[in-house]
């Protein structure tokens, strides 16, 4: 049995009960890790410290954590986490929801100042959003843009479509959803009413009912059944009194956590322990968890490929089922839709006959009663009826060997268009599915892709065995990478380090391109600019600022490098051009005095004299991670930065935000390591992007 890895939706429900236990406890600061987990330190008056974790990666989670369980605080705070710091720091906890029956909680948090939610989604591909009292979006892990719905800083947030929540099913509406279903109970269970395969399994055994039982042959008496047993898990989800449970496998390795004990479990077998609360349940669970994936990346010599490209296969298959299900679905819906203009004058005559029973007072019941009596005496109308729903106000009847659901309060036409817009709304789930998919066949390939370079790899392995030269240093296959960091003066600005060792460094605004000339120019550097507009101050550095100044003869190599630094992080990238021009000039011949009647702007210099002129410079820089020496991310020209990086990823103008492409480059280059936590620790997504041009990027190298 695999391990579970994300929590469900009844997971959820139980542990918004706990956690909304500690409501009024007081934020202290926020920590991100990588670009999946958040981490919340809050104090409780009562409780003392509190340390809530958020985590929509691999792992999707939420839960609050052991002091000894939370990961060391982050070095250097990402500007994620300085947002949520500057919006909650001092804030109330007020409160957290599940977002209907459906794998999303919303943390809301109020200040005097200001309140903020903080919307976690653990399904998908998983994502955090911080919202404002408005409901914008302030800023989100993901940026989402699809048909369905869109989640991106400036826009309001929208929640997925709704689904139906089986914890307040009634019965009639559960015997509606079952009988739509052509397949098995359980997987109706699963699929129809929302509840997954472990819930649906585990509600068939409470009720007695067989699992593999086909829809067809499922009685009334299945249906009540079943629908008891739903009642009994939503008062045991209600009440809050839980009796947690960690289960494990032979191996004593965790494979379960869940909020109350579940047959399913027991009847297998497996080993169980009893936890006081859910939280510390799933606090000991996911700390498990991630000994055993440190101990099983320890000792395993070659990842498993295969279950891994098995698996995105199999969510492929899957992702497939659904799209066919989300077509025949909107079919259904604008084929129930067409039959109420088909049988018009029958529908009108029950929608009035109903509606006319009720404005007179007429119970559900009694309407219920003679409408039975009238089909028994042949009258159409009546014969058409098979179900009134009192409790939402619905009549069902036949057309055509179809059953439609008919809201009494409208009349034919709105009923129709209800239907039509059900199945506009399913198309666009069709479009999500369709955007998901692409997804994750982007993610197989990249494991097929890390298959054969691991197999490659292997090859070139065998043939340098057969030679008696030292081995260098792998550092990507090591387990544990050591960090070693130290801070440079240089660091606040652009700055990279030539193929020859020479350091160059580049404003990030005016008034840096005021300090880089003012302060750190020296008489044998070289000054760097682009002939578009809008560049910054570029300068090849001959000696440290504290050095005394001696003349260089730089490499043609080097001057080329640097002025590819310039072109790359000016204006130009934004525009989306691939190469431009750029000059180099003496120190000597930059000045801040404007000719006589002209005006010079912040930032800006007059250059006087001869140039020396780099044509057609390619706009294209690389980001990669350096281990030797300092542990760190890098980026600048290719030439340079491939020399020195581990690993590196090329980038040139193009679609993906800045934002976006950082955390496509974190991703990536993630992937590469076998130390996870150190790429984690030393190459976030904020730290990638300070050595990203401002504008859009494409990866160019696969």
């Amino acid at each position: 049995m695999d391990p579970k890895r994300e929590l469900t939706s009844v997971d959820l429900a139980a542990l918004v009960t706990e956690l909304n236990r500690y409501e009024g406890a007081k934020v202290d600061k926020a920590y991100l890790y990588g670009d999946d987990l958040l981490r919340l330190k809050m104090r409780d008056f009562d409780r003392g410290r509190l340390e809530l974790l958020l985590e929509v990666g691999e792992i999707k989670r939420a839960h609050l954590a052991a002091q000894e369980h939370v990961p060391d605080a982050p070095g250097r705070p990402p500007n994620f986490a300085m947002m949520l710091r500057n919006r909650l720091n001092g804030a109330d906890f007020a409160g957290v929801e599940q977002y209907e029956f459906d794998r999303i909680l919303t943390f809301t948090f109020e200040r005097g100042d200001e309140n903020t939610k903080i919307v976690v989604e653990l399904f998908g591909q998983g994502n955090i959003a911080v919202l404002d009292e408005t409901g914008e979006v302030v800023r989100s892990l993901e940026t989402v843009r699809l048909k369905s719905r869109t989640v991106a800083p400036g826009s309001q947030y929208e929640y997925p479509a709704s689904r139906l929540d089986p914890l307040t099913v009634s019965r009639d509406a559960l015997g509606r959803n079952m009988e739509q279903s052509d397949t098995d109970v359980v997987r109706t269970l699963a699929t129809q009413l929302n509840l997954g395969g472990l819930y649906a399994e585990e509600l068939c055994t409470r009720a007695g009912v067989e699992k593999t039982l086909d829809i067809a042959d499922a009685t009334d008496d299945d249906y009540d059944d079943i629908y008891d047993a739903i009642v009994d898990l939503r008062e045991q989800v209600r009440a809050g009194e839980f009796d947690p449970r960690l289960y494990l496998d032979d191996d004593g390795e965790v494979v379960d956590v869940t909020p109350f004990p579940l047959r399913e479990h027991q009847n297998a077998g497996l080993d169980e322990e009893a936890y006081d609360t859910f939280n510390d349940a799933l606090d000991e669970y996911f700390f498990r968890l991630d000994l055993t994936a440190d101990e099983q990346e320890a000792t395993s010599d070659r990842p498993d490929f295969e279950e891994q490209i098995a698996k995105q296969e199999r969510i492929i298959d899957q992702q497939e089922g659904a799209i066919e299900g989300f077509e025949q679905q909107a079919e259904d819906e604008r084929e129930r839709a067409e039959l109420l203009y088909a049988n018009y004058d029958l529908v009108d005559d029950v929608l009035s006959t109903v509606r006319g029973a009720r404005e007179e007072g007429v119970p559900w019941d009694d309407i219920g009663e003679t409408l039975a009596e009238g089909a028994e005496q042949g009258i159409p109308e009546a014969e058409a009826v098979t179900n009134v729903d009192g409790a939402n106000g619905t009549v069902t009847v036949d057309l055509d060997d179809a059953t439609v659901t008919l809201d009494v309060s409208m009349g034919v036409e709105k009923n129709a268009d209800r239907l039509y817009t059900e199945a506009k709304r399913i198309e666009e789930k069709k479009e999500g599915a369709l955007a998901a998919i692409e997804d994750t066949r982007e993610e197989l390939e990249a494991a097929k892709r890390r298959r054969d370079e691991w197999e490659a790899d292997d090859g070139e392995d065998d043939e340098d065995d057969e030679d008696e030269e030292p081995e260098e240093t792998d550092w990507l296959a090591l387990d544990s990478v050591p960090v070693k960091s130290t801070e440079h003066w240089f660091e606040r600005f652009r700055w990279f380090h030539t193929s020859s060792g020479y350091l160059v460094v580049g404003g990030r605004n005016a008034d840096q391109n005021e300090e880089l000339v003012k302060k750190y120019m020296s008489k044998h550097d070289r000054f760097f600019h682009t002939q578009a507009h809008g560049g910054p101050v570029t300068l090849l550095k001959a000696t440290r600022p504290s050095e005394p100044a001696q003349a260089v003869d730089f490499s043609d190599e080097t001057l080329r490098e640097a002025a590819q630094f310039a072109v790359s992080y000016s204006s130009i990238w934004k525009e989306g051009r691939f190469a431009d021009d750029a000059y180099m000039v003496e120190p000597s011949q930059v000045s801040k005095t404007p000719e006589s009647g002209e005006y010079i702007e912040k930032g800006s210099f007059v250059i006087r004299g001869d140039r020396e002129y780099f044509e057609d410079v390619a706009a294209k820089v690389a980001v990669g991670i350096q281990c030797e020496g300092e542990t760190r991310v890098i980026g600048g020209p290719p030439s340079a930065i491939e020399a020195r990086a581990e690993t590196t990823l090329t980038l040139t103008p193009g679609q993906y935000a800045q934002n976006d492409a950082a955390k496509l480059c974190y991703r990536r280059l993630r992937e590469r390591f076998a130390d996870k936590s150190f790429v984690r620790k030393i190459a976030s997504p904020d730290q990638i992007q300070e050595f990203l041009p401002p504008g859009g990027s494409d990866i160019v190298d696969e």
